[in-house]
């Protein structure tokens, strides 16, 4: 069975895209991140602002991870160019505590930036939401940004708004992200399988769904 990395949503370090290669309907994507390749190898997990890829080579403190077309299509990866900065983190370690939320590395959909309300100590940040993630997502509940474990502070049909603390302001792409810019979303991994057991409560034993 193929192991499955998990992360916890708390950025490690701020990187940067130093090349995109485009090959075929993949692409070769070069990131300098000196912190996270200090221990990465062939065959390692990063997340590259929520995405999950697979280093494939590593070189003076960047890596080369491919990312296949159904990744670059459903992410906002493929929007990426050159000197752009992207969050990083590492995959949690048994040992290592849990500081965000259980985070899968797998996008469920693209939001884009609406809004931003400067407050004198973090910015109110609204986000557009593909209404077939409404569902999962309630008011002080979690919500992966770009890679950034976040809490909910409002939750509609089509968007949802987030408070950004200065740390996160500093040390994240969200603190320079603008309206219009489009952001990688991930919802709680325990809210979809709590919808999932719900929803097939609903249709019954006999039907076959469960």
């Amino acid at each position: 069975m193929e192991a499955r990395e998990m992360f916890t949503g708390i950025v490690e370090e701020l990187g940067e895209i130093v090349a995109i290669e485009p090959a075929g309907d993949s692409a070769a994507i070069t990131i300098r991140g000196p912190l996270v390749t200090e221990d990465a190898v062939h065959g390692a997990s990063i997340a590259v602002n929520g995405v999950c890829l697979t280093v494939v080579e590593t070189a003076d403190g960047t890596f080369t991870a491919d990312a296949i077309k159904e990744t670059l299509d459903r992410s906002a990866l493929g929007a990426l160019r050159p000197g752009a900065k992207v969050n990083l983190e590492r995959p949690v370690r048994l040992q290592d505590r849990l500081g965000g939320h259980l985070v899968q590395g797998h996008v469920d959909g693209v939001g884009e930036i609406l809004s931003r309300e400067p407050g004198e100590r973090w910015d109110v940040v609204t986000v557009s939401l593909p209404a077939d993630l409404s569902r999962y997502l309630v008011d002080k509940g979690s919500i992966t940004v770009d890679g950034i474990s976040l809490t909910v502070v409002e939750a509609g049909a089509d968007r949802f708004s987030v408070a950004l603390i200065p740390t996160t302001l500093a040390l994240t792409t969200l603190g320079h992200k603008a309206p219009g810019d489009p952001v990688n979303l991930e919802v709680d991994v325990v809210a979809k399988y709590v919808a999932r057991m719900l929803g097939d409560r609903a249709a019954g034993p006999l039907d076959g769904t469960g």
